[in-house]
């Protein structure tokens, strides 16, 4: 079937002809216009959240004149997700700091919930560093010379289960600290922060038994203490910490005079008056003319937690973040704000790709480690070649949750459509290949071999980890094995799903379907290639684009 011209060519083809016509000023807002959601206002303000995609648990820095940044991954290969940034507002993902988590036969399988928890990033010595705790394991270190690497074999800290959210800290009398918190489901313990003596190369703790620093079992309604940064200035050392819950919590911040404490605590961001619950967990980064700022995350549902960035200032050595600050130092979520710094251009991390590129968008990530094998972009040039992948557990479980090869991302916009062209090449009864909203809720539609035909299918599936199945909704025979899908995403994750023939005609096969998020991440949309038995390399798809647009109404 006929592959249509890589709008992305388009676009810079007609960009192309605008400047050569001295018209420059006219495509001012291009990634607005095609982009589902941009925060980036195009008059000198943004809105938040600034990032309407699952970049859980951020962390950022400045190096010079530009801004890095890094987020959990669970369970996801590539993982621990690399973005740059020149203002704050406007990002750019430009790469991974591991193809592949360790350990690597554990992450074989998906381990929905666990892998990369909470990562800290920093810059220290000529050097970018990564902390971060696998919650089953330990906690993990990285370092690269640059950001966007390659980095360094995973260096296992500090092995144990139930540490997490670590954070490095190297003092100006040279020693090197590490502080953390801790799971409860894996440990036992929580709401508590450790701080631990560590080798300046970040290689070794220097001593195995180090004090609970804040206690906040201690603090009136404090509960689920974790997530903290630690920073010095001005003499006083300072613990940015997250409490109360993902979704319902607030920002604390601690401050003492000796590193060991004793920290006294304020709570300085909540939700307040506004529609932004949970806002907590994240970095305090300062411009080079030394304007503050702080990131955090709220927890969105379906869309995981999304990025919103506040204004900050000092008073009286507190941090004030946001904005309606009450006589007790506490803020609330702006919506809207000046930008941090002016003069760069709109720009969001990708979500579309043409597959016309020797390596695959980097916004992609399999669901668990992934395997050369299971995909191609030099098969058949232009389109993804997904070979049909066999799974015995999700064979016997009729369930795609525990499928390992599901190529998936981001939800990146509260609203937005998503269009691709799949060909299939199946050589048994059940091998298929679909487009897919992937949680604890799932639905995709796709084409599924049945005989000698192939069949348009609309599948779900819900709670599906409590091994519930799949059914089958709705089915047709059909004459080509060649189609056009589409799904159509609206507020709270509400989504319809489509087929063409032409690519210009839709057909809606499903009714509502309501997707999910996943454990501890929002919801993914993807594709995948199944088969019924092995068939090494024998049954495949090819997919000519995937493109993710605004929604339209």
């Amino acid at each position: 079937m006929f592959k249509p011209v890589s709008i992305r060519r388009l676009l810079i083809a007609a960009q192309g002809v605008v400047i050569a016509l001295g018209l420059g000023a006219c495509i001012h807002q291009p990634v607005q216009q095609q982009q589902p959601w941009v925060a980036d206002l195009g008059n000198g303000d943004y809105q938040n959240p600034v990032l309407h995609a699952d970049y859980s648990d951020p962390d950022v820095i400045r190096v010079g004149d530009t801004y890095y940044m890094t987020a959990s991954s669970f369970n996801s290969a590539p993982g621990l997700p690399l973005l740059t940034s020149k203002d704050m507002v406007n990002w750019e993902l430009v790469g991974h700091a591991f193809q592949q988590q360790s350990p690597l036969a554990v992450h074989a399988r998906p381990q929905h919930g666990g892998g990369v928890w909470a990562p800290s990033l920093r810059y220290h010595n000529n050097m970018f560093w990564i902390f971060y705790g696998d919650p089953d394991v330990g906690i993990y270190m990285y370092q690269a010379k640059h950001f966007a690497g390659p980095w360094s074999k995973p260096h296992l800290l500090l092995p144990g289960k139930g540490l997490i959210d670590p954070t490095p800290f190297w003092d100006e009398d040279g020693n090197a600290y590490l502080l953390h918190a801790w799971a409860h489901s894996r440990a036992g313990i929580s709401n508590k922060l450790t701080l631990r003596r560590m080798s300046p190369d970040g290689r070794r703790i220097l001593n195995q038994e180090a004090p609970i620093v804040v206690n906040a079992d201690l603090l009136p309604e404090y509960r689920a203490l974790e997530g903290p940064k630690l920073y010095k200035r001005n003499g006083y050392y300072y613990i940015f910490a997250p409490a109360g819950g993902v979704a319902p919590g607030w920002q604390s911040v601690f401050r003492a005079k000796q590193i060991y404490g004793p920290y006294e605590d304020r709570i300085v961001l909540e939700q307040g008056n506004t529609d932004v619950n949970g806002p907590h967990q994240g970095a305090w980064v300062q411009t080079p003319e030394g304007t503050d700022w702080f990131f955090h995350f709220q927890d969105k549902g379906v869309y995981g937690r999304i990025l919103h960035l506040q204004p900050m200032r000092w008073e009286n050595d507190w941090p004030l973040i946001g904005q309606n600050i009450n006589t007790q130092g506490v803020g609330e979520p702006v919506a809207r704000h000046r930008k941090p710094v002016q003069g760069f251009p709109q720009q969001v991390p990708a979500t579309r790709d043409e597959f016309d590129t020797p390596e695959l968008g980097l916004q992609w990530q399999w669901n668990a480690n992934w395997k050369p094998e299971w995909y191609s972009l030099s098969a058949n040039p232009g389109y993804l070649r997904l070979y049909s992948q066999y799974d015995a557990l999700s064979t016997q479980k009729n369930s795609l949750w525990p499928t390992p090869s599901l190529l998936l991302q981001k939800i990146p916009a509260p609203e937005f459509s998503v269009t691709t062209q799949i060909t299939l090449n199946a050589t048994h009864t059940g091998d298929r290949v679909g487009l897919i909203a992937y949680g604890f809720h799932y639905g995709w539609i796709g084409l599924r071999r049945e005989g000698g035909h192939t069949q348009l299918v609309y599948a779900t599936c819900y709670d599906a980890a409590s091994d519930r199945t799949e059914r089958i909704r709705f089915r047709k025979t059909l004459d080509t094995n060649s189609i056009y899908l589409r799904m159509d995403m609206r507020e709270e994750g509400k989504a319809e799903f489509f087929y063409s023939l032409d690519g210009k005609h839709y057909e809606r096969v499903s009714g509502l379907f309501r997707a999910d998020r996943g454990r501890w991440v929002g919801g993914k949309i993807g594709l995948f290639s199944a088969g019924a038995q092995a068939s090494k390399g024998k049954s495949y798809a090819d997919v000519a684009y995937f493109q993710v647009t605004p929604l339209v109404k």
